[in-house]
């Protein structure tokens, strides 16, 4: 299976965030799953890599040609293959696709954004594959505070709050991606249309 982590590319993140997600990626590996990422070389983009080298797996990388131009951000340089986009929006549609499942390690704006995208798209029933948030040490508790308050304030479906599922522990995780069934919902039918 194709996994996409999705997680921060920052280098000053605790290292408890990049201890954890290197351990993921490496149990993802060695349990025979191939990883999808950002081809970011640090922060939690760097230890899905690494994690995953590490357990044998093998790693595509998808960055926009702009990064390695102007040195966005450094590239990690043992991607099995490395594939350039000529934009951001055309990254993240890359991933998506090549993606079998979504895990969101903790993150920053960029990683909110395509979490938002995957359950967004989900939503509107572009796909339905598993999508798993790493709640490491906390870090997406608030998040999951404020997706209830939308869902009490009828800002959001309560039944959307099912597209995805918050772990604690990476084993867990993994067993939900590799036992995820697609259901019978379609999630079209969650958006009202008066």
């Amino acid at each position: 299976m194709k996994i996409c982590i999705f997680g921060a590319s920052s280098a000053t993140i605790d290292q408890t965030y990049i201890t954890e997600v290197e351990r993921l990626a490496e149990t993802m590996a060695r349990r025979g799953h191939s990883l999808v990422f950002g081809a970011g070389a640090t922060g939690a983009m760097g230890a899905a890599a690494r994690g995953t080298k590490r357990g044998g797996g093998f790693i595509q990388g998808v960055i926009p040609e702009f990064f390695r131009e102007e040195g966005v951000e450094k590239i990690y340089p043992e991607c099995d293959l490395l594939t350039f986009t000529d934009s951001m929006a055309q990254r993240k549609t890359m991933m998506e696709d090549l993606a079998d499942a979504f895990i969101i390690a903790p993150g920053g704006i960029g990683t909110l954004e395509e979490f938002f995208e995957v359950i967004t798209l989900k939503q509107l029933g572009r796909h339905n594959k598993a999508v798993a948030i790493f709640n490491i040490s906390g870090y997406y508790d608030t998040l999951e505070n404020f997706m209830a308050e939308m869902a009490e304030k009828s800002f959001l479906a309560h039944e959307c709050r099912q597209m995805y599922k918050y772990f604690t522990d990476g084993d867990e995780l993994l067993r939900y991606i590799e036992n995820y069934s697609p259901d019978d919902v379609s999630w079209r039918t969650l958006k009202k249309v008066d």
